[in-house]
């Protein structure tokens, strides 16, 4: 029998800027026409997690003016997801999920990467 946590796909949620892509500044990101540079292993872990069915969320704090233009450089970067949030302050960001009644089990988790070092590694 399985249980919820086995059959549920998971949410990743994940940062762009020095997470899926180089950080660089945000007024030249935000360029027309800028080309990411996509970290080594990423295109590959998207792949994976969306072949396992996971929903991917990307994360930004760029702001919601640059819309057009970001979505225009992650299709040019081949960078796939589910849905796109912008607009995220710079401070710490605190995820907060309720535990369920019927397992033993954490519903939420947090990774924390070294800027620029990729998803690669990441086993989820």
């Amino acid at each position: 029998m399985s249980t919820y946590k086995e059959v549920r796909p998971k949410t990743i949620f994940s940062d762009i800027d020095g997470t899926l892509v180089k950080h660089i500044s945000p007024f030249e990101s935000s360029k027309p026409g800028h080309t990411m540079e996509v970290l080594p292993g990423t295109l590959e872990k998207l792949q994976e997690w969306d072949m396992k069915g996971y929903f991917i969320i990307l994360t930004t704090g760029r702001k919601e003016s640059c819309r057009k233009e970001l979505e225009k450089q992650l299709a040019k970067a081949g960078i796939m997801y589910d849905q796109l949030i912008m607009g995220l302050g710079g401070g710490v960001r605190v995820l907060i999920n309720d535990k369920k009644p019927y397992g033993d089990f954490d519903t939420a988790e947090s990774i924390n990467l070294e800027r620029d070092g990729g998803i690669s590694n990441i086993n989820i």
